[in-house]
């Protein structure tokens, strides 16, 4: 589970990188939006990749870093997937795919904070 997790960050990177250029490149209107789907992707991959790092710390950081890793993969790979589809294609992944991306991604954060807090109640 890990190792896929890890490995689709890669590719979330790679993705942000692509519709980066694709945002410098591409003759869309100006504020499609992909430069922000680009960003998200980036910094979400990074998270994962740094997520992944606290599983190694202790056993109690490890089910919340796994849940908040899968939560930064489908929510940001909703967000983006979304913004992308407006910008090439004229219409939304789905309805609410953004804003359950996003609400998603907020979820993951607070996860991740809760089990900073924990870990540092418990280590007292």
């Amino acid at each position: 589970m890990l190792l896929a997790l890890v490995s689709l960050a890669c590719l979330m990177g790679a993705a942000g990188v692509g519709l980066a250029a694709a945002a410098a490149h591409a003759a869309l209107p100006p504020g499609s939006g992909l430069e922000s789907a680009s960003y998200l992707l980036m910094i979400h991959a990074t998270a994962v990749l740094a997520a992944s790092a606290l599983t190694g710390q202790s056993l109690m950081w490890r089910p919340a870093a796994i849940v908040a890793m899968a939560g930064f993969v489908l929510g940001a790979g909703l967000f983006a997937g979304d913004i992308s589809m407006r910008a090439f294609a004229g219409h939304p992944l789905f309805s609410m795919a953004a804003p359950s991306g996003g609400t998603l991604l907020i979820l993951s954060w607070l996860v991740l904070a809760l089990a900073a807090i924990v870990a540092a109640i418990s280590t007292r």
